[in-house]
Protein backbone atom coordinates (compact mmCIF):
# COMPACT_ATOMS: atom_id res chain seq x y z
CA UNK A 1 0.00 0.00 0.00
CA UNK A 2 1.88 3.36 -1.16
CA UNK A 3 1.72 6.74 1.14
CA UNK A 4 -1.24 8.79 0.29
CA UNK A 5 1.24 12.09 1.20
CA UNK A 6 4.39 13.42 1.21
CA UNK A 7 4.28 13.26 5.27
CA UNK A 8 3.32 10.11 5.73
CA UNK A 9 6.25 8.74 3.50
CA UNK A 10 8.91 10.39 5.01
CA UNK A 11 7.34 9.36 8.74
CA UNK A 12 7.14 6.01 7.47
CA UNK A 13 11.14 6.01 6.72
CA UNK A 14 12.03 7.34 9.91
CA UNK A 15 9.96 4.88 11.60
CA UNK A 16 11.57 2.17 9.48
CA UNK A 17 15.08 3.63 10.67
CA UNK A 18 14.29 3.31 13.88
CA UNK A 19 12.77 -0.30 13.64
CA UNK A 20 16.35 -1.20 12.14
CA UNK A 21 17.93 0.23 14.80
CA UNK A 22 19.68 2.99 12.86
CA UNK A 23 18.02 5.84 14.80
CA UNK A 24 16.61 5.84 18.48
CA UNK A 25 13.00 5.69 18.86
CA UNK A 26 13.40 8.55 21.36
CA UNK A 27 14.35 10.49 18.37
CA UNK A 28 10.74 9.26 16.86
CA UNK A 29 8.19 12.16 17.21
CA UNK A 30 3.98 12.20 15.98
CA UNK A 31 2.82 9.66 13.49
CA UNK A 32 6.92 7.90 12.78
CA UNK A 33 6.54 7.01 16.64
CA UNK A 34 3.10 5.35 16.06
CA UNK A 35 4.05 3.58 12.73
CA UNK A 36 7.01 1.57 14.22
CA UNK A 37 4.82 0.36 17.03
CA UNK A 38 2.00 -0.48 14.98
CA UNK A 39 3.53 -1.97 11.49
CA UNK A 40 5.69 -4.30 10.04
CA UNK A 41 9.17 -3.69 9.06
CA UNK A 42 7.27 -4.79 5.07
CA UNK A 43 4.56 -2.81 5.65
CA UNK A 44 6.78 0.05 6.22
CA UNK A 45 9.07 -0.27 3.49
CA UNK A 46 6.51 -0.27 1.30
CA UNK A 47 5.03 3.21 2.39
CA UNK A 48 8.37 4.46 2.72
CA UNK A 49 9.49 3.48 -0.98
CA UNK A 50 6.53 5.15 -2.19
CA UNK A 51 7.96 8.53 -4.49
CA UNK A 52 6.96 12.13 -3.57
CA UNK A 53 6.86 13.26 -6.70
CA UNK A 54 2.90 14.54 -7.24
CA UNK A 55 2.47 13.38 -4.14
CA UNK A 56 0.09 16.67 -1.55
CA UNK A 57 2.22 17.47 1.76
CA UNK A 58 -0.59 16.13 3.38
CA UNK A 59 -3.88 14.14 3.20
CA UNK A 60 -6.75 14.81 5.44
CA UNK A 61 -8.11 12.02 7.74
CA UNK A 62 -11.15 10.14 6.11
Amino acid sequence: MPARSAAQQKAAGAALSAKRGDTPKSDLKGASRQMVESMSETQLEDFARTTRKGKPEHVAED
